[in-house]
């Protein structure tokens, strides 16, 4: 009878044992030690421990999807449902003090690029903001055509390859000549040219 307690005991320490094994190990914090992008899978370093290859999440994962990987030493969270890390999946997007927040501004939603780009939304000022870093460009291709209502101003060079067609006038120059109203002088019949227009 007292062996047979005693094997009991030794079970029932093995089953404790496992027990918080499990426990601990179904929220587990880390950092990403690897990236397979084409997977997509990734390695996370918890601890003393290196995961196996495991999923993380993303905004969306359906018929409309994201793509926004993380980066190597970003901080996250090794969910494992069984407690067991080998069927887990990761969650980023944990600030940290190699990975800081971009802003502190309550009332903008900023998001900043590892090439220095910044897009901003300010919902106090009502404001969308783009900033690309030295070099960069902006490129929107829409078959359908593009509808702009509201004031534009553009400093710099514009080029543009086909028709313009304006339905109301032009202005040009300090001294706002316009393009449907102006009136010229001196104007000669075959080769001659016309004198600028009347201000």
């Amino acid at each position: 009878m007292q062996l047979a307690r005693a094997t009991c005991n030794i079970g029932g320490m093995d089953s404790l044992t496992e027990l918080t094994r499990r426990l601990e190990n179904l929220i587990r914090a880390g950092t990403l030690a690897q990236l397979d992008p084409e997977k997509p899978r990734c390695r996370v370093k918890t601890g003393g421990l290196l995961t196996g290859w495991l999923p993380f999440f993303a905004l969306r994962a359906g018929e409309d999807s994201d793509w926004d990987p993380p980066s190597i030493d970003e901080q996250c969270l090794v969910l494992s449902p069984s407690g067991n890390p080998a069927h887990g999946f990761v969650i980023f997007g944990l600030y940290s003090d190699r990975f800081p927040a971009p802003d502190n501004v309550p009332t903008r939603r900023r998001r900043r690029y590892r090439d220095g780009a910044i897009v901003d939304y300010d919902t106090e000022s009502h404001t969308l903001t783009a900033t690309l870093p030295d070099g960069g460009r902006a490129n929107l291709v829409a078959p359908g055509g593009i509808t702009i209502t509201g004031d534009i101003t553009i400093t710099g060079d514009v080029n543009i390859e086909g028709l313009v067609t304006v339905t109301d006038d032009v202005v040009a120059g300090a001294k706002n000549i316009s393009l449907v109203k102006h009136r010229t002088t001196g104007v000669l019949s075959g080769d001659g040219v016309s004198e600028g227009p009347i201000p």
